[in-house]
């Protein structure tokens, strides 16, 4: 294994599980078949993994233990780090640490969900619980989590004079990625007029603005680098990686600075690259403005050019930056906690195995979570890709 952390460790197998709808399935069942997947596509058995990395929407504190019980493992390292969406791109860089540092040589990273079955109104509820230090002012008011992206987005507008329009292309692009990934669940091509005609959910964000729920599960396996490359498929390493959190500081809010903004910039220094540099981006879009803000904070554009960045094309295949080809969360899936789906389709393009939706030429890429809420406490991961 190389000295150095950036490049020593490599994902070695992927499996996006192709359910969209698994009333029949538990979250385990689900984590269990992503898990078999992943590791046939590695070339490695359950009997390799040492390492054991999870979390969904309803894993307590001891649902990691119960997990490694039913597939039946014990595990040299367990991780159960839940920072939302973005737990998995933090997975893949707390596995990458553990495997530099030796204490496992094969992780397993694991999610799975029956959001759609359960009728989980993702979105729409109240948030935090009380556990946001400003949640006795905010609840009483009907804060919810559409509501706080919504106000991020009018933010931006009255900033930089970002449009609806322009919110819009972001949710027509990923329609056109999904329409050309079989297991997508939205595969019906979308105009920006059909944005912006679709019922308002919280002003100014309408309802094509917004992810779609549905069930689901995914696996990453991540070993060193050295012993990915005697495995059947390309190394695909990691070259940099970072984590972050943003909450509200007992009052002072700023709704445009992400916590992208911190991780992006660790990544990328990490990787010695910079944005331009990327083929392709997979951005968390729980909302069109997640993708907006994101972009600006990662470095891909300015403040307040995230507008113009995200249209007349630059997103789309054939673009300068394609964003999320497997038609992300506003189409493809969204069962929840999105994170390793970001992760999953990156490995798969950067090995140019994805048909109609590949990036052409793609060798370097980024991929991007965000968990909790964008205006009120949310962690970003953030991790750099690329091929030998």
């Amino acid at each position: 294994m190389s000295s150095s952390f950036p490049g020593s460790a490599a994902i070695a197998g992927v499996y996006e599980h192709p359910t969209r709808w698994a009333p029949e399935k538990s979250e385990f069942q689900i984590m269990a078949e992503a898990a078999k997947g992943a590791l046939d596509d590695a070339g490695l058995s359950i009997a390799d993994v040492d390492g054991l990395f999870a979390a969904s929407m309803s894993m307590g504190a001891m649902g990691t233990i119960e997990l490694a019980e039913y597939l039946n493992l014990h595990p040299d390292y367990v991780d159960g780090t839940n920072i939302g969406g973005s737990s998995f791109v933090a997975h893949v860089n707390h596995a990458a640490a553990a495997i530099h540092a030796g204490l496992c040589n094969v992780a397993l990273i694991l999610y799975g969900s029956t959001a759609a079955s359960n009728s989980v109104a993702i979105g729409t509820g109240g948030r935090d619980g009380g556990r946001d230090a400003l949640a006795s002012f905010q609840n009483p008011y009907g804060v919810t989590t559409v509501g706080s992206y919504a106000m991020v987005a009018k933010l931006h507008m009255e900033t930089y004079g970002t449009t609806p329009e322009q919110l819009a292309e972001i949710a027509v692009s990923t329609r056109r990625h999904a329409s050309l990934n079989p297991n997508a669940k939205m595969r019906t091509p979308i105009t920006v007029d059909d944005v912006m005609n679709s019922r308002v959910i919280s002003d100014p964000l309408h309802l094509l603005d917004c992810c779609i729920i549905s069930d689901g599960g995914g696996a990453i396996v991540v070993t060193s680098a050295e012993r990915a490359a005697d495995l059947p498929k390309q190394t695909v390493k990691l070259l940099g990686c970072s984590e972050s959190v943003t909450h509200p500081e007992i009052g002072y809010r700023d709704l445009l600075t992400i916590a992208a903004n911190q991780s992006g910039a660790k990544a990328f220094a990490m990787a010695g690259l910079t944005p331009a540099e990327m083929d392709f981006a997979m951005i968390y879009d729980s909302f069109t403005i997640t993708v907006l803000s994101t972009l600006e904070n990662l470095g891909f554009c300015g403040p307040g050019e995230g507008g113009d960045f995200v249209s007349g094309g630059r997103i789309g295949l054939g673009g300068e930056l394609p964003i999320n080809p497997d038609g992300g969360g506003l189409s493809n899936n969204h069962p929840g906690m999105r994170g390793i789906f970001l992760v999953i389709e990156a490995v798969k393009q950067l090995r140019g195995e994805c048909g109609e939706r590949q990036v052409e030429g793609a060798r370097l890429a980024c991929a991007h979570g965000t968990g909790g809420t964008l205006g009120i406490s949310h962690s970003g991961a953030t991790v750099v890709l690329g091929t030998d």
